[in-house]
């Protein structure tokens, strides 16, 4: 079995390359939840739409995000009477959030609603929310002259603001008191390889890591866990990462996310284009493997899947 942490439009893509070259039945996806909200009465969970609607071939891939085909009549609707309305759900994407909500009313938890959405689009691999308590991102802003200012949640950072404003800070709110999902660290004893997925290192696996007992979980299963540098050349391929990692004090490259990993991967898979920082990663405590990263199209994320399961067992081979 392979068990992904993910988060967002870069494990998703790496999730749906995943399943080419491993049975569906055989991947345990881990996401982060630290980006749901409540909108106008409806739970809506970023990152789990994300990767399921990818999985199951039917999101939007121009967007990166949300249904392909949609249409946006509620959305028009509901700004006749909300002008400012600025988070966008499509009309086919509602009916996602509606069944979410009204399982949760009925007292469901978050981890049967996303099992009952896998079910509704036939869905093999198991998709787990990392934890069915609330747990929220919180972005401190950063003040013109680099103080703290106002705490924002993180949908309001990332889509409200664009993602456009500095950022002092991070903090994940209900953190300390989350608990597991149920199947998650069970997914992640039984892992042949642990993959951290090339998603934001800071807001989309940090807070998968804050859980409790997930961090432990992967720090004593290191030898195991492969992750996949989000950042090329000193950039992020889509969002914030390489700001984010700037502004919060990190380096802004392949070295600065295996500084972040080190303590609980073993391994980074990072660009062609960053070989030349080989032995720097090495230095920071990873073995490092070179790999195109590129998931420009579906046939080069399953190979770079493949090549990130492959390294994860050469590994234990070598260790054997």
């Amino acid at each position: 079995m392979i068990c992904v942490l993910a988060g967002g439009v870069g494990a998703a893509r790496f999730l749906r390359g995943l399943i080419q070259v491993v049975p569906p039945a055989e991947v345990t996806a881990v996401v982060n939840v630290a980006d749901d909200m409540v909108l106008s009465g409806l739970h809506i969970s970023p990152d789990l739409d994300t990767v399921t609607y990818t999985l199951a071939g039917v999101n939007d891939t121009e967007r990166g995000w949300g249904l392909a085909g949609e249409t946006w009549h509620a959305l028009e609707a509901l700004r006749r009477f909300d002008p400012d309305a600025w988070f966008s759900l499509g009309d086919r994407d509602l009916g996602t959030h509606l069944y979410r909500t009204g399982r949760l009313a009925a007292g469901a938890t978050l981890s049967e609603a996303t099992a009952g959405i896998c079910a509704g689009f036939g869905l093999e691999v198991s998709v787990l929310p990392v934890t069915d308590d609330p747990l929220r991102t919180r972005v401190t802003l950063a003040t013109d002259d680099g103080a703290a200012g106002e705490e924002v949640d993180f949908q309001d950072y990332f889509v409200r603001r664009r993602h456009d404003v500095a950022v002092h800070s991070l903090r994940f709110d209900g953190a300390d008191v989350a608990r597991p999902a149920p199947g998650v660290l069970a997914a992640l004893d039984a892992a042949e390889v642990i993959v951290v997925a090339p998603s934001n290192p800071l807001v989309s696996i940090d807070p998968v890591l804050a859980v409790p007992g997930v961090r432990q979980a992967l720090t004593e299963r290191r030898a195991d866990v492969v992750a996949v540098s989000p950042i090329v050349a000193g950039r992020a391929l889509k969002g914030p990462a390489d700001r984010l990692l700037r502004e919060l004090g990190h380096d802004p490259s392949a070295i600065g996310v295996a500084r972040h990993y080190a303590e609980v991967a073993a391994t980074l898979v990072i660009d062609e284009a960053d070989a030349d920082r080989a032995a720097d990663v090495e230095a920071a405590g990873m073995r490092c493997v070179v790999a195109p990263t590129v998931m420009s199209t579906p046939e080069r994320a399953a190979a770079l899947a493949a090549r990130t399961i492959e390294s994860g067992r050469g590994h234990q081979a070598a260790g054997s």
